[in-house]
């Protein structure tokens, strides 16, 4: 709606006990105010003759409110009545030209936040509005101080809304005539316990005054916070002490490292590694041993060899774990560093850090290796078997060319990943172990796919070539040189008396590795430049007599 001049005319006056208001022709009760009314309202101006009557009005009633006006103050007191007359119609009052008793907009949220920014209006309050009833609009912010100016009224309504903020107690001594106040269902904070608060909540001493406002402590919510707190503390702390175990129980890589137990993987960290177990990083599954690849929590990637046997006594379970802390104490260069141990009732497993390499058997068949590449994988291997033989002999060890596996770096370090728990000690199994090695890696035979005796029909066959048909023993794909078949020659021979499990014959580790370095060096020798050269000048010198 829009406000003109020409729309305003004189208020008729009222008793003494009433308020005189100038009424706007042009509107109705049913009118509401629009986006416009702020613009609208300060765009008018005064009649000529209003100050008079206001003047008039003053002698009448010396108790208006605007009674001590100045000049200045008449535009205030203008819009004053234009919105007093408009609220007084849409508070539903009865007769607004003679009476305005009431201010009632009750679930009015568009307009109510409106009339409440209208300061110059509360500051005028009339002083026949007994009742304000702001409820139910979903006020927002503090408590509307300017509601103090209407100092005579007898009743006010602000619940539904949400109002928070603290309550201006000391303020509402000002309404002396207050007998109803209802501030229930807000946002109040909490009144401290005082003399003064104590007062004010025997003033109203109403069930419904203040209800969920806030204000004061709800003894429902605390019976059902102290109920909650009755039970639900002891399941907190069961289930702490539940989630507790099972973090130092069963997942410990999730708690600080230094809370960690070193060494020590649990079933749970081993199954979330890898997946559950899961086919996909299986890699190995023989002899009663699968092994897995699995990534830790931290990104490591591992080498999971397990062993699953519900019926091992507690005796053999304890003699593994002292077996694996041997393991983990291993340092040599040739050996696959071990990580740690699993000890369960049904599972036993060994964590070692995983190479991402070939093994032998697999280098053998695809790489061609030349021979000097294959005698200083065997050297390697020869000096890791002594390193275990003088620090850790009891710790036992698996030689076969698919479970020896190669560095994935241009070294190509040879490296022992399965280590052997039960009936290893012998040396002399060592030795028989480390001769079949030998002899595959010059014929380049796989001893259990080719042979059905496998390793003994392997080194049988050995024996009925050697030395008569000692090149149908040497892989063909390597280049063959005199040295090269002098060289293989001394290493079968080598294989052969360390597959002799007579004690004449064979021989010991020592005298092994100190063979096998005596053909790696010979190696190594002839094929130096000065080596070569010689070799080159012999062949030509023999071509050239021939040519005489």
């Amino acid at each position: 709606m829009t406000f003109t001049n020409s729309s305003i005319s004189f208020m008729a006056s009222i008793s003494a006990t009433s308020v005189l208001f100038f009424t706007i022709l042009s509107l109705s009760s049913s009118v509401m105010f629009s986006a416009t009314v702020v613009s609208d309202l300060n765009n008018l101006h005064p009649l000529p003759d209003f100050k008079a009557t206001i003047i008039n009005n003053c002698k009448d009633n010396p108790c208006l409110r605007y009674c001590n006006f100045t000049p200045s103050d008449l535009p205030e007191i203008f819009k004053f009545t234009i919105v007093a007359s408009h609220l007084c119609n849409e508070s539903r009052n009865p007769n607004c030209v003679d009476s305005f008793p009431k201010i009632d907009l009750h679930s009015r949220p568009k307009i109510a936040p409106l009339y409440l920014s209208f300061t110059f209006f509360w500051k005028y309050c009339p002083t026949t509005i007994i009742s304000i009833d702001l409820s139910n609009n979903s006020l927002k912010g503090s408590f509307p101080l300017d509601l103090f100016h209407c100092s005579q009224i007898q009743a006010l309504d602000l619940s539904h809304n949400e109002i928070s903020g603290d309550l201006p107690i000391r303020n509402f001594s000002i309404l002396a005539n207050l007998t109803s106040l209802n501030l229930s269902y807000n946002n109040f904070s909490e009144i401290k316990i005082s003399s003064g608060s104590e007062q004010f909540f025997k003033q109203f001493n109403n069930s419904h005054s203040f209800l969920h406002s806030g204000l004061v402590p709800d003894h429902g919510k605390f019976r059902t916070k102290a109920l909650l707190l009755l039970i639900g503390f002891p399941i907190f702390v069961v289930f702490m002490v539940v989630f507790l175990r099972w973090l130092c129980f069963s997942r410990p890589d999730f708690l600080p490292r230094i809370f960690q137990r070193k060494h020590r993987f649990t079933p749970s960290m081993l199954k979330a590694a890898t997946n559950g177990f899961s086919k996909k990083n299986l890699v190995v599954n023989s002899d009663g041993v699968e092994i897995y690849k699995g990534i830790l929590r931290d990104g490591t990637e591992v080498r999971i060899e397990t062993y699953w046997d519900r019926k091992i006594s507690r005796e053999e379970r304890r003699d593994f774990v002292e077996k694996c802390k041997i393991l983990v104490g291993l340092s040599h260069k040739n050996l696959v560093p071990v990580l740690g141990w699993c000890e369960n009732r049904g599972l036993r497993a060994v964590v070692a850090e995983w190479i991402g390499g070939e093994n032998l058997e697999m280098w053998l068949s695809r790489s061609d290796p030349p021979w000097n590449h294959r005698v200083k994988v065997l050297v390697r291997i020869a000096e890791a078997m002594r390193y275990l033989q003088e620090e850790w002999p009891e710790v036992g060890y698996d030689l076969k060319s698919s479970s020896v596996l190669l560095s994935d770096d241009h070294h190509r370090e040879p490296l022992i990943s399965r280590f052997r728990f039960k009936d290893q000690n012998n040396c002399r199994k060592k030795v028989y172990k480390f001769g079949v090695l030998l002899l595959e890696m010059v014929s380049n035979q796989r001893p259990q796919e080719t042979f059905e005796r496998g390793e003994a029909g392997f080194v049988e066959w050995v024996r009925m070539h050697f030395p008569k048909n000692v090149e149908n023993l040497i892989d063909e794909k390597m280049r063959k040189t005199e040295q090269t078949l002098n060289q293989a020659m001394q290493t079968i021979n080598l294989g052969l008396m360390c597959t002799d499990l007579s004690r004449e014959r064979q021989p010991s580790l020592d005298q092994v590795l100190e063979a096998i370095t005596i053909i790696y060096n010979s190696v190594l020798a002839s094929s130096s430049p000065a080596h070569i050269k010689m070799r080159a000048d012999r062949v030509r010198g023999h071509r050239q007599v021939q040519s005489r």
